[in-house]
């Protein structure tokens, strides 16, 4: 799942070592099993294997013992770890930014946000190799010293702090809704345990913080495929549902303010505009342009970051090679993008204008008690609550690495990082509006810089033996530029947004 979620790295650490296991130490490990590269790749390969190991500064005994510790997982079993990786939150947002760029654009963006990605996994394994590191902080030291480490580790922190308040933004919606349908009511009613806010704080001091406070937490690593098999489930019940509901949506809460005014002006205003609204609301488009529009991007930059976890997965691959890993992130990027694509254009087709930035959350909407909506709800529930700890576990390692490096193990200091990253982001879901302005920032800004800045950045630095004149560095450069010119562009115009909205909302 987006993010930055490292799900493989994850398993890894807590069944390998405890939380006070130090970045050097996992980069000496990783370097340890670098050589096998030599006796697994082609004539290509097995040259940047050497050089990947005369950068890593090897001796001959890691070299001999690293021929006994192969890569050990399958090709198909990437594939299904990377689409857990890429999978995530950021699917409940696509309908809506089709809503906002219409079905062509839509189908051109994500299309072009999938192949952007793809090119930048190949940057970032070539660079692997060329700088002697799986670990993104240490590519980025190595590439521009402290100032590329703290890049790197703000850039995986930002993501895994907003895919984190994007499940949380889940509870928040969801939990409220299962708790009436379980009432058996019509509404929710303004009780506390129908609050929201409410519940999200006692989801995560009841069942989060417990099981984060956890020095190994390997077996919530199984939850990915669980999370995986929930969102195709989603997909499956997004597709079912289209089936059933005919536009106009009967009964559907409509929240334009222009199309509520009329309705409160004269009759025969009310029945031309009601008409005419029909008709809109009932007619696919296929290019939009809006002030919600600069939200589709940084949704679909959101939805595709695995960066962090692309490196991790590649140590472990079985006979592994550049272009094997490759050709796991082409099947894994593919399925996610027809995933992605049918989910966004069935749910945008069911609700068209009136779909809600977090898709599920819409069907409440139309649908007050369906049984197979409260499944996939508990299910979705289920899956991103035990997701939590699993993102936030490479943060607060992370974190202690880069304060406390050489420190012993503290359970005061485990325990303060833990509370602190998780009041942080629950005060980022109780302040923050919707759901959309998590995926917009993050995506802008953290999923920008993973997908697009920094691995053009350290290719451009760390790959020496192409010269900046060869169109690979040509290409990296421009792929640099781009990436610098989109996430300030749409920084700048989702904060005016904003500012127009507040505005907008402080004059009524």
């Amino acid at each position: 799942m987006p993010g930055g979620l490292d799900r493989m790295e994850l398993q890894k650490v807590s069944t390998e070592g405890d939380d006070d296991d130090s970045t050097n130490s996992l980069d000496d490990t990783y370097q340890e099993k670098a050589s096998q590269f030599t006796a697994e790749v082609d004539d290509d390969d097995d040259r940047e294997s050497h050089k990947f190991l005369a950068n890593g500064m090897m001796d001959k005994k890691k070299r001999y013992e690293e021929e006994y510790h192969p890569g050990h997982t399958s090709f198909g079993m990437s594939v299904f770890n990377l689409s857990n990786a890429i999978m995530g939150s950021g699917i409940l947002g696509l309908s809506f930014a089709m809503a906002n760029t219409g079905i062509v654009l839509f189908s051109i963006l994500l299309l072009g946000v999938a192949i952007l990605s793809l090119y930048s996994v190949h940057l970032l394994l070539m660079t692997a190799k060329e700088g002697g590191s799986l670990i993104y902080e240490k590519l980025g030291e190595r590439a521009f010293g402290w100032p590329g480490k703290m890049a790197a580790f703000v850039s995986i922190t930002m993501q895994n702090i907003g895919a984190m308040s994007s499940y949380l933004f889940i509870v928040k919606y969801e939990l409220p809704e299962v708790i009436r349908a379980f009432m058996g009511l019509e509404e929710i009613s303004g009780a506390w345990y129908m609050n929201g806010n409410v519940l999200v704080v006692i989801v995560t001091i009841a069942i989060i913080l417990p099981l984060s406070l956890l020095k190994n937490l390997g077996y919530l690593g199984y939850t990915s495929g669980f999370s995986l098999l929930c969102m195709v489930f989603f997909l499956i019940v997004v597709m079912y549902k289209k089936t059933q509901l005919t536009c106009p949506l009967h009964g559907f809460d409509v929240e334009n303010a222009t199309v509520t005014a009329m309705l409160n002006s004269t009759l025969a205003l009310i029945n031309e505009s009601a008409v005419d609204y029909s008709e809109d609301v009932c007619t696919p488009k296929y290019f939009v342009f809006n002030s919600q529009t600069v939200y589709a991007v940084p949704i679909l930059t959101f939805a595709f970051v695995c960066h962090p976890a692309i490196l991790p997965m590649y140590e472990e691959l079985k006979d592994r090679s550049r272009k094997k890993m490759q050709g796991v992130a082409n099947v894994s990027f593919l399925a996610m993008f027809i995933m992605y694509l049918l989910a966004a254009l069935f749910g945008y087709l069911t609700f068209n204008v009136n779909v809600e930035p977090e898709l599920l959350h819409t069907y409440s909407k139309v649908y007050k008690n369906d049984l197979i909506l409260l499944i996939v709800r508990l299910a979705v529930l289920t899956a991103v609550t035990l997701t939590v700890p699993v993102v936030l576990f490479p943060i607060r390692t992370s974190v202690n690495q880069l304060l406390c490096a050489s420190k012993e193990f503290s359970w005061i200091r485990h325990i303060i990082i833990t509370v602190v990253l998780l009041a942080s982001t629950n005060l980022l879901v109780i302040f923050v509006p919707t759901i959309k302005d998590i995926f917009g920032f993050i995506g802008a800004s953290a999923a920008a810089m993973l997908i697009f800045i920094l691995p053009s950045a350290f290719y451009i630095k760390l790959v020496k033996k192409e010269s900046m004149k060869s169109v690979q560095k040509i290409g990296a450069t421009i792929f640099l530029i781009c990436g610098i010119m989109v996430m300030f562009s749409t920084l700048t115009l989702i904060i005016l947004d904003w500012i127009s909205t507040s505005n907008t909302n402080g004059k009524h």
